[in-house]
């Protein structure tokens, strides 16, 4: 094994997250009544993270959900691709990592998904964008409420203009986002709630923007009140029948939930640790 193992990668980012404790407290204490979220850059020494960006699989190798949406390339069964991936994805659910990040922002009960549910790995190449939506509200059993994304973000030399930046919505979706930019080795840490509205624009240059994810979640809710909801999209400003038609999606899908309380059938997005 020439690879650096899950271990070794969450002492780097605890390293890390200790040194920019204080500065990254800050910024989420003054976000944190909309969509509390704080960034941090060169997470890994370059030399790792750059390797990460070199293990990930072509787009053909992973699946693709392409819809009025999102288009995007994601994975989450991470036994058929490199092992480092997989090293990486699992440093974020670290205890060390999972309690001081909670730290930061002040949250308790927090614990990490080693389902992977809607996490993993994501890939984004030209034309490719998410809509302002709100993650769904619990974890794939419907017994834990999600309070936390985290983006690490892969590509080197990522610019602004390329695209496929995260977009963050705290004051709805008429005033302008907050773009974030997806820089290379930077790390993206936002709550999830039944207000936090984000998206990512679409990418308009010819590369491939890479990003590792991990959901952490807890028994209580992000706020006073949680409200159990399905991952909900809306449309950009000026995507007025769009905005129509994804109002009408979630209302059914939300009504479908109602009625089965964990859909219709398993969403396929987890990591099936039997196939291992």
């Amino acid at each position: 094994m020439n690879y650096l193992t899950r271990d070794k990668i969450a002492e780097l980012i605890l390293l890390k997250l200790k040194d920019n404790e204080e500065v990254l407290k800050k910024h989420f204490d003054q976000t944190s009544q909309q969509i509390g979220y704080f960034y941090i850059d060169d997470l890994l020494p370059d030399t790792i993270a750059k390797e990460v960006f070199e293990k990930f699989p072509l787009k053909k190798d992973v699946k693709v959900k392409r819809s009025i949406r999102e288009y995007k390339y994601v994975a989450a069964q991470m036994n058929k691709y490199h092992p480092l991936l997989e090293e990486v994805i699992f440093a974020f659910q670290d205890q060390r990592i999972v309690d001081f990040i909670a730290k930061i922002c002040r949250y308790t009960d927090v614990v990490p998904d080693e389902n992977l549910y809607a996490g993993g790995i994501s890939m984004m190449g030209k034309g490719n964008y998410l809509n302002p939506h709100l993650d769904n509200s619990h974890d794939k059993d419907v017994e834990l409420w999600r309070v936390l994304n985290l983006l690490y973000y892969v590509t080197p030399g990522w610019e602004m203009d390329n695209g496929g930046n995260l977009e963050l919505w705290p004051n709805g979706l008429k005033a302008t986002p907050i773009t974030v930019n997806s820089s290379f080795n930077r790390l993206v840490v936002m709550t999830t709630h039944k207000t936090s509205w984000h998206s990512v624009s679409k990418v308009t240059k010819d590369q491939v923007r890479c990003c590792v994810s991990n959901y952490y979640f807890s028994t209580t809710p992000v706020g006073s009140k949680g409200d159990f909801h399905v991952t909900t999209f809306r449309g950009r400003p000026g995507q007025f029948f769009r905005d129509k038609i994804l109002k009408l999606d979630s209302s059914i899908r939300m009504g479908v939930r109602k009625i089965f309380k964990k859909g219709i059938r398993e969403n396929p997005h987890v990591y099936k640790k039997e196939d291992s």
